[in-house]
């Protein structure tokens, strides 16, 4: 039995789409549906059917699914073993990262990394939050670094540094000129918010619900950089993490920190428990923690 092949049937069942789970396993649509046919014909079981729309897995496709993920993460565990055999910071590792941190984070500890750690192999994944849970549970994934909270509890969690959210507004608001803001003015304001899938969305919702805020019904961005659009262009205002607002716009927004309490993100790093690479990965976060801190 192929590990490979295996790795496919975990895409396959996390996206429920041939050609979605081919391109997260960077192969084409025909190797993958070749591959999975291939091991249904191994094991002797049918593991999936394929509709007009959507992939839907049997029971047996299912319970083989869990058993698939379960197999990867001792093979991880035994290529960990392999790689601790030499330095502790040498060899490949497979991090995953949110989207709204990724673009401001890496630039900032990717050169330091690679210049101190030169043996060290980086292979970098963006991907929102669910996703790269599910992955590093099953063993596709090392490590993540994203912000801290209910989804990586079940992980070993290595908290890093607070992330400040500031309020974005446009240069023509009649907040602009001010120093800072206070949390409760935002009741009845209406908020431009991430769509759903970003743990983001999830944490402004929390701050600005609480203190009676609105979201805006009409528009939900799929990315930072389009809700830091949006505030330029005057037609709403938002929640921006702190290393988000060092970039872009800045002539047509203003970033108003609040007044105690401040809100915030706690980033940090999360591993699966048990893992051989344990000292690797409280290093890296190490790393950042003193980087962030400079």
């Amino acid at each position: 039995m192929n590990i490979r092949n295996l790795e496919y049937l975990i895409a396959l069942a996390e996206h429920r789409h041939y050609h979605k789970a081919a391109e997260a396993c960077n192969v084409s649509q025909p190797t993958l549906s070749g591959q999975i046919k291939k091991l249904e014909d191994e094991l002797g079981v049918i593991l999936c059917e394929r509709t007009s729309r959507r992939v839907l897995f049997t029971q047996a496709g299912l319970m083989l699914v869990e058993q698939a993920k379960a197999i990867l993460r001792e093979v991880n565990v035994f290529k960990e073993m392999v790689s601790n055999q030499g330095k502790e910071m040498a060899g490949p590792i497979h991090i995953g990262i949110i989207p709204t941190l990724s673009p401001y984070l890496l630039p900032i500890i990717l050169p330091t990394l690679k210049s101190q750690y030169p043996e060290l192999e980086l292979f970098l994944y963006e991907q929102q939050t669910a996703q790269l849970m599910n992955q590093l549970e099953a063993g596709q994934l090392d490590c993540a670094i994203l912000a801290l909270g209910k989804e990586t509890e079940p992980f070993i969690e290595v908290p890093m540094f607070k992330e400040r959210m500031l309020l974005a507004v446009s240069a023509r608001h009649e907040w602009a000129s001010r120093d800072k803001v206070d949390l409760k003015e935002l009741n009845n304001c209406e908020m431009l918010l991430l769509d759903d899938g970003h743990c983001l969305r999830s944490q402004t919702l929390d701050y600005c619900m609480n203190v009676g805020a609105k979201e805006n019904q009409h528009f939900k961005a799929t990315s930072l950089e389009t809700l830091r659009n949006m505030v330029a262009a005057d037609t709403g205002i938002t929640l921006i993490p702190e290393l988000a607002s060092r970039v872009g716009s800045e002539n047509a927004i203003r970033y108003l920190p609040f007044s105690d309490p401040e809100p915030y993100r706690a980033i940090g790093l999360v591993y699966r428990p048990g893992s051989s690479l344990r000292m690797r990965y409280e290093r890296l976060a190490k790393e950042i923690t003193t980087l962030m801190e400079g």
